[in-house]
């Protein structure tokens, strides 16, 4: 069997906990290579993972030949550059999510893949899921009619030192949180935004804790979304909502973004209510997965550039109504 080497640029939790054991499980998947600022790190996470190499600079890794595609779950600060550097060594690119910081810099990173022949990515591995297609798939059947509001939550527990906590790497609950509830929304209505309204409490470090957003879309189609790091350790660790309505009924789900197992949602017609259940195998190994046959198959990338510069426009927007660059 064919396979694709792959090397990792970080040791961030979301690579140790998510992306590479959904890797490991992806049988054209090849760990080689690991790369961390601090050596003794990445030859842990060689060991503990099963990696060829381990690097103390992500220089090394980039410039290694052997390597095919690179994951990037760097602070969404340092996207760009890590980004940009592994594009220009003609790598191909799964990139943490947000991709960038705004759709400038979005489309200057796709042009970059375009221009070395190479794939880029960004990395929503729920949007690969079985679930997600599944909702997409009751909504474009007609079933609950034609769709006139969605609302989307996703709030999680406060930090008191995190990455997140800080301006200059990104940080606040619209690019932590709120970029997954603008692609739930572009990705369930086939529309463009027409107006934003958004406003937004900060911390004193000047980040968003709570963003709220109310959009409008050119076929009629309103969506609103709230995101906050603001829950408090007697309220859970974290709160995810979906609720879609239309003229014949409603869909509405409590599961979390990227979760995996036997989940369902409930779809509420006139007279019955449907309990829709989906077997959700490791979202993280879903994505690793579709780059692979994208990159040895041909196949056309799921999350397209053009969804990407979309939803980093959304973004923009809501930014400047919440005035984070103020």
């Amino acid at each position: 069997m064919e396979k694709v080497k792959w090397g990792v640029l970080g040791t961030a939790n979301i690579a140790k906990g998510c992306t590479i054991p959904g890797m490991q499980q992806v049988d054209n998947c090849e760990l080689y290579a690991i790369a961390g600022r601090d050596i003794n790190k990445a030859l842990k996470f060689k060991d503990d993972f099963g990696f060829q190499k381990a690097y103390g600079s992500y220089e090394e890794l980039i410039e290694d030949s052997e390597v095919q595609a690179i994951y990037i779950p760097l602070p969404n600060g340092l996207h760009l550059k890590w980004v940009k550097e592994a594009l220009q060594h003609k790598k191909h690119v799964i990139c943490e999510k947000p991709l960038a910081l705004n759709s400038s810099d979005a489309r200057h990173m796709f042009e970059t893949a375009k221009a070395n022949g190479v794939i880029l990515m960004e990395a929503y591995a729920y949007l690969h899921s079985p679930y997600i297609k599944s909702l997409k798939a009751d909504i474009d059947s007609g079933l609950i009619g034609e769709i006139d509001y969605i609302e989307s939550e996703f709030l999680t527990q406060g930090y008191s030192e995190d990455i997140r906590l800080y301006k200059d790497q990104g940080g606040g609950a619209m690019y932590d949180l709120g970029c997954y509830c603008t692609t739930m929304i572009l990705s369930l209505i086939d529309s463009i935004p027409t107006s934003v309204i958004a406003n937004a409490r900060y911390t004193e470090l000047g980040v968003d804790e709570l963003t709220n957003a109310i959009i409008k879309f050119k076929n009629g189609v309103n969506a609103t979304f709230t995101v906050g790091m603001i829950l408090g350790k007697d309220t859970g660790s974290r709160f995810d909502k979906l609720y879609i309505h239309g003229s014949k009924g409603a869909i509405r789900s409590d599961v979390e973004f990227n979760q995996s197992g036997e989940l369902s949602y409930k779809i509420y017609l006139d007279k019955e209510i449907i309990e829709r259940k989906i077997s959700v195998p490791q979202n993280y190994s879903l994505e690793i997965a579709q780059l692979n046959r994208c990159i040895l198959n041909g196949e056309t990338q799921h999350i397209t550039p053009d969804f990407s510069i979309k939803n980093a426009e959304l973004m923009d927007e809501v930014f400047r109504k919440i005035g984070y660059y103020n």
